[in-house]
């Protein structure tokens, strides 16, 4: 009897470590190859961390060869249970990992030296699976086999590959199919955000079951309408003392920003206030140093409306651009990363002149496609760090003010901890917020700030009125 126990417990134990190995060889076949191949195991210099993290590419254009590189920075805890957050920066042609991964969003910041990584205490995978996109082909590892490409890039065939990507994107990662989703970006994002959200609400509307649960956007010191912009962000120079009433005046007086193409009586009296009047300042941060570090040759550029404004890289330690340029240029980093597997002949940057002085299509507004995705109930928020004369919150609130939209709750401050973290005012179908002491960067500059408006942004809440309310949402 003894030994027909042993022999049943024997056959028992059997049978369960074989069901054990086929259901492990079962859940391992579940998972598509290419993103077993895309798990990263380590990245160098990087601390001991409990989320998973993948990154590669997908090809969006295989008549051309484009191909968009992407980072998936799984959240902290329940992966599984919480939002897929896509993250985009602008320029247009700047790369979400230099700027949203590694400067502001993050888990991971780099050091001086770009040989080591240290954890971000604000980053926002803590509520949420964040995928960083570098988008258009061109920028940052994105590639094209065709090299005409880079030279007539625009809003309309960003939009579109970044949507082939997501599509693509989600059959290789399907336990994100239908998953609760949203978009947010910074800056010349302020056109592919929107534009991106439009092109996965019509793909919803043809599909019976589509895969793309979007839910709503959010934006930050976003390129909007280029007229109400471009009013806006004169205003603040003048009003921020930046430059003088004669300059201001000859500015109103020779600029017609209703036309594509500025005159030269308008080119120049912009010049003189960026060459003569502004000053040796950080223009995306006009309170902070400067990256003393940085040469005139090494300054990148931002579009608005026609003039090129020239970046100087900011935040409390103004060169940290600079050493994310270290980091990703790192042989070691990329094959981690699965990155420049074709051997790209040019070195990693975090923005592309190319692609910058060549961009061919750029709506005038994306007021419309706001009123558009309003009326369609997805949630959308707006945030503006007030110390960015780029694109100040003064362009900002022009722009939205012709949304000409019904107020449901009055002007407030809100609050991070024990101090005023902004003003923010809660329209029928869109959120404003300001974020006192940032610039355009706002994660960069006011980083507890700006997690608290992605916390209340997802929770679908409004921003705290108290100090006592801010508290709880803080700590939580």
């Amino acid at each position: 009897m003894a030994a027909a126990n042993y022999f049943e417990s024997k056959c028992f134990l059997f049978f369960l470590l074989a069901s054990l190995v086929v259901d492990g060889i079962v859940a391992a076949a579940a998972v598509p190859k290419q993103q077993r191949l895309d798990r990263i195991s380590s990245l160098p210099g990087q601390p001991p961390v409990a989320f998973s993290q993948f990154s590669g590419y997908v090809t969006v254009d295989e008549t051309h060869g484009r191909a968009l590189f992407y980072w998936l920075i799984e959240a902290t805890s329940v992966a599984e249970k919480k939002p897929l957050v896509l993250w985009l920066n602008g320029g247009p042609g700047c790369s979400s990992v230099a700027y949203g991964a590694s400067e502001e969003i993050g888990p991971f910041r780099i050091n001086k030296t770009g040989s080591s990584l240290y954890l971000n205490k604000y980053s926002w995978n803590t509520e949420a699976n964040i995928l960083f996109l570098e988008s258009p082909s061109g920028v940052g590892f994105s590639y094209t086999n065709t090299s005409s490409d880079l030279k007539d890039s625009g809003d309309n065939r960003t939009a579109q590959d970044a949507l082939i990507f997501l599509i693509r994107w989600m059959s290789r990662f399907p336990a994100y199919k239908h998953r609760e989703f949203y978009i947010a970006g910074e800056s010349y994002a302020g056109h592919y955000v929107p534009q991106l959200a439009k092109k996965i609400h019509y793909y919803n509307k043809a599909h019976s079951n589509p895969i793309i649960n979007l839910r709503g956007f959010m934006v930050g010191n976003a390129v909007t309408d280029n007229y109400y912009d471009s009013i806006g962000t004169v205003t603040y120079w003048w009003s921020h003392s930046m430059i003088s009433d004669k300059t201001y005046k000859s500015i109103m007086k020779d600029c017609n920003f209703t036309e594509e193409k500025s005159s030269a009586r308008c080119d120049d009296a912009v010049s003189y206030a960026i060459n003569h009047e502004f000053g040796d300042i950080d223009q995306y941060s006009i309170y902070t140093p400067s990256c003393l570090a940085l040469t005139n040759g090494s300054r990148q550029h931002m579009r608005v409306k026609n003039a090129l404004l020239h970046r100087r890289v900011s935040g409390y330690d103004p060169c940290t651009e600079n050493y994310a340029e270290r980091y990703y240029n790192r042989p070691d980093v990329q094959k981690a990363m699965h990155a420049n597997t074709t051997g790209i002949p040019y070195k990693w940057t975090a923005c592309s002149d190319v692609l910058i002085k060549n961009w061919k299509d750029s709506e005038n507004s994306m007021l419309p496609i706001y009123k558009e995705l309003i009326a369609a109930g997805q949630r959308i928020w707006v945030f503006s760090g007030d110390t960015d004369s780029v694109v100040p919150v003064t362009a900002t609130r022009f722009s939205l003010g012709h949304l000409n939209l019904h107020i449901k709750t009055p002007w407030y401050p809100w609050y991070s901890g024990n101090q005023v973290g902004g003003w923010t005012e809660v329209y029928e179908g869109l959120t404003f917020a300001t974020v006192r002491g940032a610039g355009h960067e706002v994660p960069l500059y006011q980083p507890r700030r700006a997690f608290i408006i992605f916390r209340s942004f997802l929770k679908g809440e409004k921003l705290p009125k108290s100090k006592r309310i801010s508290l709880q949402l803080s700590f939580n």
